[in-house]
């Protein structure tokens, strides 16, 4: 391609692929650390609420006000990042959770569930920036890697976000020693690995992902000599398949998950057991980015979303047949769970990136997002009350019932196009 020089640097040879592969090194950093923020948080959250509160019918408060609190940060990650760049809006949507984690160290010290909510719902501005991060792994691929630049900045979660919930009894001993209540030392880790995100972002994602990427688009389309990129290809229905997609994944992923340490701790275990099974539970949600990026990139977005409502079925499934006192099969059925969120997000972002415009991709992928975590606070909330009002093995299966819903959609936007 012709060499060009982004806006505001003097003139000199740009090297894409080594602006982006220093891009994805800072992103995968700060990923990391907000993996760890995310984990420690949603591990003990639905325990502490119920704690606090005396009654199960509530524990899914926890989950529901952090996605809902995520679902006001994605519109303002998103409308900062496309007015002045991924750096500002990611930098400043970490630190919110930062200040959420301590609101909820606060509220506990107080046994104030007022004040938790609310922290909750500040909190889940970490949640919403943890997933938009994955974009800005995207703005400066190639057409043919996106899925895998996406999978790449997924995939650094893995660390923190299995690393977190095994800290969940340690670091409520150091909490207990500091005269702080137990369930709430998980978030003494979020408020500072969030801190620490936004402070590595801040500092070192230059040049901006977003920024550089329409620099370089615009003095393509200014030289003659350069042979125009392909437009997005897919319109209005592929932007409602890839949130679709992404939308179904979360509420059957954030409903299974935030009631499972709720209905081991009914059935007897502890809080490292239950630990356990999240990390491994987010350690499938991440770790297998690479490969699911590779999947879409080589085989198409459709065949892997449609992989993803079948995984979840079986997630569901397995969940609701497990004994309450089988560590091990319900671990498998929250593996389960993880993949097949992950075949979802990774196959609904790249189809999101590869139809939205770089004019409007920030904005439009906010919104999305909103969508994303709209569904995750629903399923936390009715969650808790269905297994209040049934048991857990019929959220399980109903979740699972509903991830079918997927095929159909995937066939009828084949049909369109």
């Amino acid at each position: 391609m012709t060499s060009t020089a982004p806006a505001g640097t003097t003139a000199r040879p740009f090297d894409r692929d080594q602006a982006q592969r220093r891009i994805l090194r800072v992103l995968v950093a700060s990923q990391v650390l907000s993996g760890a923020g995310l984990a420690a948080g949603v591990t003990v959250g639905a325990l502490l609420a119920q704690d606090m509160l005396g009654s199960t019918g509530l524990a899914g408060l926890p989950s529901a006000l952090f996605t809902a609190g995520s679902a006001l940060a994605a519109v303002v990650v998103g409308r900062v990042s496309q007015a002045r760049g991924r750096r500002p809006g990611l930098s400043a949507g970490y630190l919110a959770g930062a200040v959420g984690s301590a609101g909820v160290i606060v509220a506990a010290v107080l046994d104030n569930p007022v004040l938790l909510f609310v922290a909750l719902f500040v909190y889940g501005a970490g949640t919403a920036t943890n997933l938009q991060a994955r974009y800005a792994g995207a703005d400066l691929a190639a057409p043919g890697h996106r899925a895998r630049a996406v999978s790449t900045v997924l995939v650094a979660t893995t660390l923190g976000g299995v690393a977190g919930p095994n800290l969940a009894a340690p670091t409520g001993t150091f909490a207990e020693a500091l005269g702080i209540p137990d369930l709430a030392g998980p978030f003494i880790l979020s408020g500072a690995a969030y801190a620490l995100a936004a402070l590595v972002l801040a500092l070192r994602l230059r040049p901006d992902p977003l920024l550089l990427a329409r620099s370089v688009a615009e003095a393509e389309e200014a030289d003659p000599a350069t042979v125009p990129a392909a437009a997005p290809a897919g319109g209005r229905g592929s932007v409602v398949l890839g949130a679709l997609v992404m939308v179904l994944t979360q509420l059957v992923m954030v409903a299974i998950m935030t009631m499972t340490p709720v209905h081991m701790h009914d059935h007897g275990h502890g809080t490292a057991a239950s630990g356990l099974v999240i990390a491994l539970h987010i350690g499938a949600m991440y770790l297998p980015s690479p490969l699911t990026g590779w999947l879409v990139d080589h085989y198409g977005h459709r065949k892997v979303a449609i992989a993803s409502g079948v995984t979840l079925l079986a997630a569901g499934v397995l969940a609701a047949v497990a004994p309450g006192g089988s560590v091990a099969l319900l671990a498998l059925a929250l593996v389960l769970l993880g993949l097949g969120w992950n075949l979802g997000l990774v196959s609904g972002t790249a189809i999101i990136t590869d139809t939205v415009p770089l004019a409007t991709r920030a904005r439009t992928q906010g919104l999305v997002d909103v969508s994303i975590a709209i569904a995750g606070a629903t399923g936390g909330m009715a969650s808790g009350l269905m297994v209040a009002a049934t048991s857990y093995p019929a959220l399980a299966l109903t979740g699972g019932a509903l991830s079918l819903a997927l095929l159909p959609a995937v066939a009828a936007t084949a049909h369109r196009r």
